[in-house]
């Protein structure tokens, strides 16, 4: 691949958000799913919003090397982005549901944040999130360092 082509193509992957906001409200997710589910989990998950969204629109891309995915829905043409936004925590449940059965994780390069804290709780068993506290009290043992935003109580 030429220089032209890497930054032509680096062009079209950052313009991708930009156009999604012109088409109006959107529902984010970053996840990941193991490489060779990555077909069978689009499907599905597709299937699943538009069980909810019946003309929701999805935008699908990623880092498919590794398994991770942005995997987005707009709002259908002409709804209202208030009432396509209040199916949100809806979206987001049939997202992870689908995450989950493919073994994925509902976090992937971009984080849990603030976003997905009370996601976490649900996804990750009693030893992952002990694990995850066990390792912010040795980078953090005063809990100085963002207390309470990412790991649920």
């Amino acid at each position: 691949m030429s220089v032209a082509q890497r930054e032509a193509l680096w062009r079209v992957r950052e313009s991708v958000p930009e156009a999604q906001r012109r088409e109006g409200a959107s529902i984010k997710h970053d996840v990941s799913v193991p490489v060779a589910q990555l077909p069978a989990f689009v499907t599905r998950a597709t299937a699943a919003v538009l069980a909810l969204v019946p003309d929701g629109r999805m935008l699908v891309y990623g880092h498919v090397g590794d398994g991770n995915l942005h995997f987005n829905v707009t709002q259908p043409v002409g709804a209202r982005p208030q009432d396509f936004l209040a199916l949100g925590d809806a979206i987001a449940e049939a997202v992870y549901a689908q995450v989950s059965e493919f073994r994925g994780s509902i976090s992937a390069e971009h984080g849990i944040g603030q976003l997905k804290r009370r996601a976490l709780a649900r996804y990750k068993g009693h030893v992952d999130l002990e694990l995850m506290r066990a390792v912010k009290r040795s980078i953090d043992p005063r809990g100085i360092m963002n207390p309470g935003k990412v790991l649920p109580d």
